[in-house]
């Protein structure tokens, strides 16, 4: 794909929604931490769920260890690998009190040092709470990518890669947002709503469905 091509995907996904943001409710960077380390292999839909009640009960890293590991599950059970994440959140809030005076660190490496804390998790707390020009690669962005022919790659750190050098600079802040609604609500998995997308005629794939 071309970088004229490149750049009107993006001007068309901005035109359509200027101000991109995350799906997951939150109040403060350790909120959106704690929502995107739920978040893993489930929906913005049931952690919301969880949240709307956790959150007016434990909204900081003291508060979380005040509510102890049992009573967070009991928050979360409905949400995917509950048991394992309650314990990283737990962990994670001890190390932001004990190494970062409760606050969530700002770059990437004291963030991936956190339990519960992968590459994925860093980007969108980089780019969503700080501003930061990252690009995170969930499986809807690999999914955009590849099919259209923006940033193809065998795996999520090489799409990555391509998204950084290819993405052009001024969309980069927003760019991890719209390719992530785009994959979730048009380019879906088992059929993509090619009838509906605004960039379907830039899009490169060639088993299209309308």
């Amino acid at each position: 794909m071309n970088p004229a091509k490149r750049r009107e995907i993006f001007l068309r996904l901005q035109a359509a929604n200027p101000h991109p943001t995350t799906e997951l409710e939150h109040a403060s960077p350790f909120e959106l931490l704690v929502a995107v380390i739920l978040s893993a292999q489930a929906t913005d839909k049931s952690v919301n769920i969880a949240t709307r009640e956790l959150f007016p009960v434990a909204n900081t890293p003291q508060k979380f260890l005040d509510l102890g590991e049992v009573e967070l599950r009991e928050y979360v059970q409905r949400i995917g690998l509950y048991q394992t994440k309650s314990k990283h959140i737990i962990q994670m809030c001890r190390i932001l009190l004990e190494q970062h005076d409760g606050q969530v660190p700002q770059t990437r490496a004291a963030l991936e040092a956190l339990p519960g804390v992968g590459r994925k998790t860093a980007n969108v707390i980089l780019n969503t709470a700080f501003g930061q020009p990252t690009i995170a690669v969930d499986t809807h962005i690999f999914r955009v990518s590849n099919r259209t022919g923006l940033a193809p790659g065998k795996d999520v750190t090489e799409v990555e890669k391509k998204l950084l050098k290819f993405v052009p600079d001024e969309f980069k802040l927003d760019a991890h947002h719209w390719l992530i609604l785009h994959g979730r609500y048009v380019c879906q998995a088992r059929k993509p709503k090619c009838g509906a997308c605004i960039i379907e005629s830039l899009c490169e794939y060639k088993e299209k469905v309308f």
